[in-house]
This record gives structure tokens, C-alpha cells and sequence, in this order.
């Protein structure tokens, strides 16, 4: 039992809350109304195969890097509760059974899941050469409503590729907030990041125009495709969280920055996911 909640803990799966509502976004939507039971199911099986891989693979590849952040140091694997033979294993287990799981979608999610498993498997590598790595990270959890409408739909479309870059765009804003903690030690280690690059304020600068596009995006999508009531008030609400989160870190104090990178971005999920679902469904009803 230890052992179980040291991986669910290394793999932080609280976090999977960023990337669910939109991945139900793209399903519903494609299905317009509730998928079937089963793809549903196999959805959210895709997904945490996927995540807890990827998860896995970025602590077995930061270990050397971790033990010497005093951010990271207590995180499983430089702290000695897992060993990075146990990480590395657990992401290849973790890769082939999400390989399985679209097998039993449909024909284009098996042909797509390697493309998915190398963005995200290749996040953790893109910060040794790129202040990118940021939208990377956007982008991985932007495949998530993309692969949710292949899913359903078996092929693939534009509508979803909106979602994407909203949460593409949504990410690397708090991303960024979150990597401000990392500002010296990035430099000194001689990693890339925007917050390495641009410094404290520049880096806050972008994180809102960045929240800004996705906000935009949000708008795009309710005048274009979801005009119902609820899906505004979920957009307002996604609007208030991402303001609040900007003004706990307005002038570079990052004392509050989990409340604004958890607390503030899973109410933005779950709000503007509640909304957006609420929408389909009564659009289709």
C-alpha cells in the first residue's frame, strides 16, 4: 500500500484534474451529447495510462536534477522512497497499456498513440534545449480533447484543434507562473525556461497575455458553437479565477504561487468544463 501512494503521489494524479474536463469536453462534443458508456470508459483509461507514463518518465529523467533543487529535493526519487529502475519501468508498463487502450478505440487512436506518447514523453526532455518547453507542456494536455474526438468520431476535425489551443495556451501561462519558482536555479543549472530567459516580471507579463488568448479562445467558442447561458457563466467564472490567480502574483510575490497554480486552475477546469458540458448536453437534449 506504501509503495501505491508513493506512485500516485509521484505521478501527482490530483493533478489530473487540469486535463479531464477537457478531454470531456472533446467527447461530448464529437458525440454531441453523452458518448457511449464504453468509449467513455476507455477514454478515461487512455488518459490516466498516458498521464501516469509521462509523469513517470519526467521524474526518472529530472532525479539528478531534482536532487539538487531544494524545490524538488523531497519529491520520491531523490528522497529514496522509489528508485528510477521503478520509475523507468512504471512508464514503459504505463506506455504499453495506454497503447492497448486505444487499440480498443478504433483504428486512427492506436495509429495516433505513438505521436501522443512522443509529445508527451518528449516534454521532459525539451527543457534542456528550449524556454519552449512551456507550450509543450500546453500541448500535451491540448492532445487530451483532441484524442477524446478522434475517440468518438474516429477521425479527426478542426472544432476540437480550439480546445487545444485554448488549453495549450492556458498551461503555459500557469506553467510559467509556476517555473518562476525555478528562476535561479534554472540559470545556475543551465536550464531553459521563459522565467530564465525574460526574468520574474517579463515571464508575469506573458503568463497574462498568454491567459488573455484563452480567454479569447473561450469567447470564440461560445459566440461560434456554444450559445447557451451556462456556457457564459462558466466563462465568467474562468475569467475571475485566471484575474484572481494574476493578482496573487501581480508584483512578482510568489508566496501564494500554489493557491494560484492549483487552487485558481483546477476551478478554471472544472468551472469552465461544468459550463461547457452543460452547454452540449442541453444543446442536444
Amino acid at each position: 500500500m506504501k509503495a501505491l501512494i508513493e506512485t500516485l503521489r509521484m505521478i501527482k494524479i490530483e493533478h489530473s484534474v487540469f486535463a479531464l474536463p477537457f478531454a470531456l469536453i472533446g467527447a461530448f462534443w464529437a458525440a454531441k451529447g453523452l458518448p457511449e458508456l464504453r468509449v467513455l470508459g476507455l477514454i478515461l483509461l487512455a488518459m490516466v495510462t498516458a498521464r501516469s507514463s509521462a509523469m513517470a518518465f519526467n521524474r526518472y529523467l529530472d532525479a539528478e536534477i531534482d536532487a539538487r533543487n531544494p524545490r524538488t529535493v523531497s519529491r520520491s526519487i531523490p528522497a529514496g522512497r522509489l528508485s528510477r529502475p521503478f520509475a523507468l519501468g512504471f512508464t514503459v508498463v504505463m506506455a504499453l497499456a495506454f497503447v492497448v487502450v486505444t487499440a480498443f478505440i478504433n483504428r486512427l487512436t492506436l495509429l495516433l498513440s505513438p505521436v501522443l506518447l512522443l509529445v508527451l514523453l518528449g516534454y521532459s526532455i525539451t527543457k534542456r534545449f528550449t524556454s519552449m518547453s512551456h507550450l509543450v507542456l500546453g500541448l500535451a494536455l491540448g492532445l487530451a480533447p483532441v484524442g477524446a474526438w478522434v475517440a468518438v468520431k474516429g477521425q479527426l476535425a478542426w472544432e476540437p484543434l480550439w480546445v487545444c489551443l485554448l488549453v495549450l495556451t492556458w498551461t503555459a501561462g500557469f506553467d510559467i507562473i509556476y517555473a518562476c519558482q525555478d528562476l535561479d536555479f534554472d540559470r545556475r543549472a543551465g536550464l531553459h525556461s521563459i522565467p530564465a530567459r525574460l526574468g520574474l516580471m517579463g515571464s508575469l507579463r506573458l503568463s497574462r497575455v498568454l491567459h488573455l488568448i484563452a480567454l479569447t479562445i473561450m469567447v470564440y467558442l461560445g459566440y461560434r458553437y456554444f450559445q447557451h447561458w451556462i456556457y457564459w457563466a462558466g466563462v465568467l467564472c474562468a475569467a475571475l479565477c485566471l484575474g484572481y490567480e494574476h493578482k496573487l502574483v501581480w508584483r512578482g510575490d510568489l508566496s501564494k504561487v500554489d493557491m494560484a497554480f492549483f487552487t485558481m486552475n483546477g476551478a478554471v477546469s472544472l468551472l469552465y468544463g461544468v459550463g461547457t458540458l452543460w452547454a452540449i448536453l442541453g444543446q442536444n437534449l
